[in-house]
């Protein structure tokens, strides 16, 4: 630190570097514990959609019972590292997130510190909502399409474990990031670049952007899949109209 009492390149480079330490102690440790309770994470949590008692197939009647192979000799023990790292990545994000606003907060004004102390959290929450949404929703009901779809009956289905795991982490990840849209809106209109008038304007454009997105979703062309879909999808896009700051003329 300089003799006026502000920290020099070198200084900040530190912080920075400890930070990073830490994070990375915290993401491993907490990797470490999920890999050891291999029966919670993939009994309880990552395969529960593949059985017919998960409570959304029973909420709409569903029959799925998968029967998953794995079809490679280390896949296993790959998709249990893997699997283990991402869960303690989605259950660390706050932390994460914390340590990089605890970086970069020395350099804000207080005025700025507090909006993005306020954008952080939202942003944060937003990513879970969009998380469970995927999860316990979107996931289940191509779960169900898909187990059920056949070119004919001389096929039958057997999905391997690999292709059911990578479908389940591209699912939940993207509506993790898909619910960001209105940090990304409040963002936009707080630089003066999106208004709430230029939401409303183009709200049917919306709907039927949404309702196509959900028609690709749930491919099975049952409305009440449908609906179930689109509509946390169009309330997002309400809520980001709702915190988009008015015109000046307004």
């Amino acid at each position: 630190m300089s003799d006026s009492g502000e920290m020099t390149f070198w200084d900040h480079l530190d912080v920075l570097r400890a930070s990073i330490v830490r994070c990375v102690v915290v993401l491993l440790a907490a990797a470490i514990g999920l890999f050891a309770f291999k029966e919670f994470l993939f009994d309880d949590l990552i395969l529960a959609p593949s059985r017919g008692d998960f409570f959304l197939y029973r909420w709409i009647g569903a029959d799925v019972s998968l029967n998953l192979v794995n079809l490679e000799v280390t896949a296993q023990f790959m998709i249990h590292m893997k699997m283990a790292f991402l869960c303690a990545l989605v259950l660390t994000f706050p932390y994460l997130i914390y340590k990089l606003w605890e970086f970069i907060a020395p350099a804000l004004y207080e005025k700025e510190r507090k909006a993005a102390r306020k954008a952080f959290i939202f942003a944060s929450c937003l990513f879970y909502i969009g998380v469970v949404v995927g999860y316990i929703l979107i996931f289940p009901l191509m779960l169900n399409f898909f187990a059920d779809y056949q070119v004919s009956s001389d096929v039958p289905n057997t999905f391997s474990l690999s292709s059911y795991i990578s479908l389940l982490t591209s699912l939940v990840i993207t509506f993790g990031i898909v619910f960001e849209f209105p940090t990304v809106a409040a963002l936009l209109s707080s630089l003066g670049v999106l208004t709430k008038e230029t939401m409303r304007k183009y709200r049917r454009h919306a709907i039927c952007a949404v309702v196509i997105l959900a028609a690709v979703i749930t491919p099975s062309g049952d409305p009440f899949s449908l609906a179930v879909v689109a509509l946390p999808l169009y309330l997002l896009y309400e809520f980001s109209v709702f915190i988009c700051k008015p015109s000046k003329a307004e």
